[in-house]
């Protein structure tokens, strides 16, 4: 499909000599370079990214099982959650210089494509596809064990946080926006147990909502709906 080097490219993502170099294009290969190119639409990483997502999954649950033996279930469902979380795909794609990879269509790409957290996260993923389908599960094992394993450690020690409220805001005054407001909706449960349900709103239209304990925690729930989601509200920002 492309002039690419994807040899070069596999050398320095560190991946294994077996590694097919098809599988490691298609991996890159955005739908909207498919459709520019008129090739069919299962040459994309969509499929990889769908397979990626599981096998990320489960070793990860493996390596986050071995590790904590003391954990319960629900301790180890919320370690894994944050692991797998978009923008912890996004800054792994982005540490590992995924995008400069991608290939995508002229209006994707000029809209900003190569750095989009939800086009590099999905990479990510048909990334990791791509290397189990040629290589199996001790390469792919030990390509997410040895770049997952500083944020593994980080969440063990209680250290990894993410705020989203800070990354939203960021996020609209880099597009020229002013920051969004958030609005309690709803108040549920005795005043010993509340549940606050809050919506994240931009020049009036609702981009994320969420629910905590506190107000805090229901904003910042809200602030990462509306930040995983910023492919559906933020081209409109941009618009003119």
């Amino acid at each position: 499909m492309s002039e690419r080097d994807w040899d070069e490219v596999r050398r320095a993502l560190e991946l294994p000599s077996e590694q097919d170099p098809a599988l490691l294009e298609q991996a890159f290969c955005h739908g909207s370079y498919v459709r520019e190119e008129g090739l069919s639409t299962l040459t994309s990483n969509q499929r990889l990214e769908f397979l990626g997502d599981a096998v990320l999954d489960m070793v990860l649950a493996a390596e986050l099982y071995e590790q904590n033996p003391t954990l319960t279930e629900g301790e180890l469902t919320k370690l894994k959650a944050g692991l797998v979380r978009a923008e912890t795909l996004h800054e792994l794609a982005t540490t590992l210089g995924l995008g400069q990879y991608l290939l995508l269509g002229c209006g994707e790409e000029e809209s900003g494509g190569r750095r989009k957290p939800s086009i590099l996260a999905d990479c990510l993923e048909a990334l990791i596809a791509a290397i189990y389908l040629s290589c199996g599960w001790e390469a792919v094992r030990d390509f997410i064990a040895r770049n997952f394993s500083s944020l593994i450690a980080q969440m063990d020690a209680g250290e990894l946080s993410y705020d989203y409220k800070t990354y939203l805001q960021e996020l609209l005054q880099a597009n020229g926006g002013q920051p969004p407001t958030y609005v309690t909706v709803e108040t549920l449960g005795p005043p010993h147990q509340r549940t606050f349900i809050m919506e994240v709103r931009f020049r009036g239209r609702v981009i994320g909502s969420g629910q905590g304990g506190s107000k805090q925690e229901a904003e910042q729930n809200a602030a990462a709906e509306a930040f995983d989601s910023q492919d559906d509200w933020l081209p409109e920002l941009r618009s003119p």
